[in-house]
């Protein structure tokens, strides 16, 4: 057997809103979408890896997730790590800071935590 990694998984509330905090946050684009009568997922890509960042909408789901104590995240590296904490710290999403590792985490519009850290980390 030869396991490939494929995508990551997040449900969200407001579609649209993780659409765009994604695409200004993280450059990230729409590569696919699945439309069905009670849920909508999209697919986003980097443009220069094969991994997917799923997002899936349940369109009767009206309160937020629980995420416990938001242990898992997925990380990003930029090679203009600078840059990417100015627009962070722009867009009033930088919610942890950790100086001495040099990184630090956003939280999207649902409160999962996205790690960003330099590309030579």
């Amino acid at each position: 057997m030869n396991f490939r990694f494929a995508h990551n998984n997040i449900n969200v509330l407001n579609l649209e809103k993780s659409l765009a905090f994604y695409k200004e946050a993280l450059e990230l684009e729409e590569t696919r979408r699945i439309e069905r009568p009670g849920f909508i997922i999209v697919y986003l890509g980097d443009g220069q890896t094969p991994h997917k960042l799923e997002l899936t909408w349940l369109k009767e789901r009206q309160t937020a997730y629980n995420l416990g104590e938001n242990e898992f995240h997925l990380a990003f590296t930029t090679s203009d790590f600078a840059r990417a904490y100015q627009l962070h710290k722009q867009m009033g999403c930088i919610c942890y800071e950790n100086k001495e590792m040099g990184i630090y985490f956003i939280a999207d519009p649902d409160g999962y935590w996205l790690e960003v850290l330099p590309e030579r980390f």
